[in-house]
């Protein structure tokens, strides 16, 4: 990605995080108002759809996260692939940081989670849910708290929220799969096969790419495998190489033509869908459970400790460096931004309990919006406070 691609992005990002959060507060304004009945027909509504042998049925919410969260899967894993090949996940001196950062916001929310799960009415399988990073939201943050902050903040924090979303896929694969059905499987790895030999026509038209991954994910969906890692198989088999001399690469012409239609339609479509919970008649005991807590302590407490303390860590014995022109508190306030979970963490819930009661469904979206917003907020007040004080400095 040129540094003209990486601006155009980051602003796509920032303007999709405000959308997500007003598509959000409306889910959860509109299941709490008079007319909480209309949201819950309106996101549980059947709708059945029937293409020749194809045949499935599934509510609102279900179609949203199972056939259109794979093209946001499908965009992700175009930009894990171009960072890996020649974005900052190809520069092992730029990697050290974000990836070490990464991997502390990974295993301190989840312990949390273990922490406050594993006694009597905890439920331990929830624990990847604290461990996402919602890069559209945390992006947005950042841009609203420091507009002026070194850019280096902003490159150190797409590149650990793309470490993050790379780990989130690995979980959703290892955990996340239930019931194989073989043939279905056997089609799957057929049709990834068809599609890596593709990679080397640079000239194959988008028709078929569109056509082997709509197939990939039938065949994905039937086999009992979460349909998210179609999209990600498909982003890791398309090339690199532009169709013509001197013209723009297959994938980052794909992955900025689909962007937008991403970050301000099926993320923020996903978002109100996911997010609205109940507070009418709900006591604050069976709201406040372990798994509500749990997830909401990982994105907080988990994330920002977990982030900043191997950041640090890796900073003091001279693994890595410091951003560049970055101070420790901006630091720190980023760090509290990556517990912005929000719509991968609402993702990883669904899946990690399926078919939930109201309650546990209600506490595990209770804890993601409670924990993101607190995450927020610290991160907002955090690099606001150093960035007023950035612009005293002169006058002193």
């Amino acid at each position: 990605m040129s540094t003209r691609s990486t601006l155009a992005f980051l602003k796509t990002e920032t303007g999709s995080g405000l959308l997500l959060a007003m598509a959000a507060l409306s889910a959860i304004v509109w299941a709490n108002s008079p007319w909480a009945a209309s949201y819950d027909h309106l996101t549980h509504q059947d709708f059945a759809v029937q293409f020749g042998p194809f045949a499935e049925t599934m509510t609102v919410s279900g179609w949203v996260k199972t056939a259109l969260m794979p093209i946001f899967f499908f965009v992700v894993g175009l930009e894990i692939k171009h960072e890996i090949l020649r974005g900052e996940l190809s520069n092992p001196r730029r990697l050290a940081l974000p990836v070490l950062a990464a991997a502390g916001g990974v295993l301190a929310p989840a312990g949390v989670y273990l922490l406050l799960n594993g006694g009597a009415g905890g439920s331990l399988e929830g624990w990847p849910i604290p461990t996402a990073t919602d890069i559209a939201f945390a992006l947005a943050a950042l841009a609203v708290a420091g507009p002026k902050l070194p850019s280096s903040l902003r490159i150190f924090l797409l590149t650990l929220a793309i470490a993050d979303d790379l780990v989130a896929v690995l979980l959703i694969a290892l955990l996340f799969t239930r019931d194989l059905n073989l043939p279905m499987l056997a089609g799957a790895v057929a049709t990834i096969a068809v599609l890596a030999a593709m990679s080397r026509w640079r000239a194959a038209p988008y028709m078929f790419w569109m056509l082997g991954g709509l197939l990939l994910w039938g065949f994905t969906l039937k086999s009992g495998i979460n349909t998210s890692l179609a999209g990600i198989a498909v982003a890791f088999c398309l090339p690199m190489e532009p169709k013509r001399p001197g013209g723009q690469g297959v994938l980052s012409e794909t992955m900025e033509a689909l962007h937008p239609y991403v970050a301000f339609f099926i993320l923020p479509l996903f978002a109100f869908t996911a997010a609205g919970f109940s507070l009418v008649g709900a006591a604050a005991g069976p709201l406040l459970g372990p798994v509500s807590l749990g997830v909401a302590a990982g994105l907080f407490f988990g994330k920002q400790l977990g982030v900043f303390g191997a950041a640090a860590l890796a900073i003091g014995l001279k693994w890595a460096r410091r951003p560049t022109g970055a101070k420790w508190i901006e630091l720190y306030g980023v760090s509290a931004l990556c517990g912005v979970g929000f719509t991968m963490s609402l993702y990883i819930g669904a899946l990690a309990f399926p078919g939930a009661d109201a309650l546990r469904d209600t506490q595990v979206r209770a804890g993601v919006v409670m924990g993101s917003v607190a995450s927020a907020l610290l991160g907002i007040a955090l690099l606001s406070f150093s960035a007023a004080r950035r612009t005293r400095e002169p006058e002193a």
